[in-house]
């Protein structure tokens, strides 16, 4: 890891990670759509290779057995098995949102209770729209960064004042760049949270505190309170992003739920059509050398697992997200990157 007194870090998430552009992309970035079609795209290409090349020939197989029947029987059983499975998560998720007057009540005087804290910090009411909110904080935390930096130029220590300059620096660059991602980003999209990935405050967290540790004798009243309240800031931004990120995994679930459904009826009507009417004679003849027959069992295997890659295109990101803000406080837990 590197060395704690390294101000400058890697701010967003791609560079803290350390993976590859194209992996980060197929995890978060790329709708979930595209990437359930191109998973289901690849195991059409995958079936249709394999039976095309492997022994014994494929016609010769459905011939001597009811292998379609049997696939796709086995098919109707789980996509039923798996769409309720599903769908009874989503219920889990919404039941969360259920619960007693007092509860509810208690709920509600929590969150005021922030979104007053949250108006005393900016000085403004809180916005409404969670990327306006997350916004108002960044800024107010890179206002309190610049306010620290004129502060510590003043300061007779040079060690102080460099370390400080470079911190400020790093602050307001991801400020900067985060709070420009934040300004078009609309909730219910990934725009939203994965700009907020890329704001890097828990390791900005331990470096004010160490600042404050390491030069205590050469900190005024002053300065010790405006590192103190660069700390604040910092330390609202996270559980403001926690929040942030619970709504988008109950908000994704939701969809998740809802888009299994959508893709039940057709998958079950296709796994339905195969075991009732296709054989080895239904699709005869080849194209490209490739029997259709193939062609048709591979695709329609495909479509039955529409809702399996949709859920796994979403629990790669859920799981990715939840991964990678396992902790709120200044925690690395990661072995190389922060």
């Amino acid at each position: 890891m590197t060395d704690e007194t390294d101000i400058s870090t890697a701010n967003t998430m791609r560079e803290r990670s350390g993976e590859s552009r194209i992996k980060l992309w197929l995890l978060l970035r790329a709708n979930r759509l595209l990437v359930s079609s191109i998973l289901t795209s690849a195991v059409f290409v995958a079936f249709v290779i394999a039976v095309a090349v492997l022994d014994p020939p494929f016609s010769q197989q459905i011939e001597s057995g009811d292998m379609i029947d049997t696939m796709f029987s086995t098919m109707i059983m789980v996509i039923v098995t798996g769409t309720t499975l599903v769908v009874t998560i989503g219920q889990l998720v919404l039941s969360q949102e259920n619960g007693p007057l007092g509860d509810q009540r208690e709920r509600m005087s929590s969150s005021m209770d922030v979104r007053d804290f949250t108006e005393e910090l900016i000085g403004s009411p809180s916005p409404a729209d969670p990327s306006e909110f997350l916004r108002q904080i960044i800024g107010i935390t890179a206002q309190r960064a610049t306010a620290l930096r004129e502060s510590i130029d003043k300061n007779d220590n040079e060690n102080l004042r460099e370390e400080v300059d470079e911190f400020a620096e790093s602050v307001t660059g991801n400020a900067d760049t985060v709070h420009d991602q934040l300004e078009d980003a609309q909730f219910g999209s990934f725009d939203v949270l994965f700009a907020a990935l890329n704001f890097n405050y828990s390791w900005k967290i331990f470096q004010v505190e160490r600042l404050e540790n390491e030069y205590e004798e050469s900190l005024n009243e002053e300065e010790r309170g405006l590192l103190d309240d660069l700390k604040t800031a910092l330390s609202l931004f996270g559980p403001a992003r926690e929040h942030v990120k619970t709504l988008y995994f109950q908000w994704a679930l939701i969809d998740l739920s809802q888009m299994i459904l959508y893709a039940a009826v057709p998958a079950l009507t296709v796994a339905g059509i195969m075991v009732g009417i296709v054989d080895t004679g239904t699709f005869p003849g080849s194209t490209l050398g490739l029997d259709h027959i193939i062609l048709i069992v591979g695709g329609a295997f495909a479509v039955t697992l529409v809702p399996f890659m949709l859920f796994v295109s979403y629990v790669l990101r859920i799981v990715t997200i939840a991964k990678r803000t396992l902790a709120i406080e200044p925690l690395i837990l990661r072995e190389s990157q922060r």
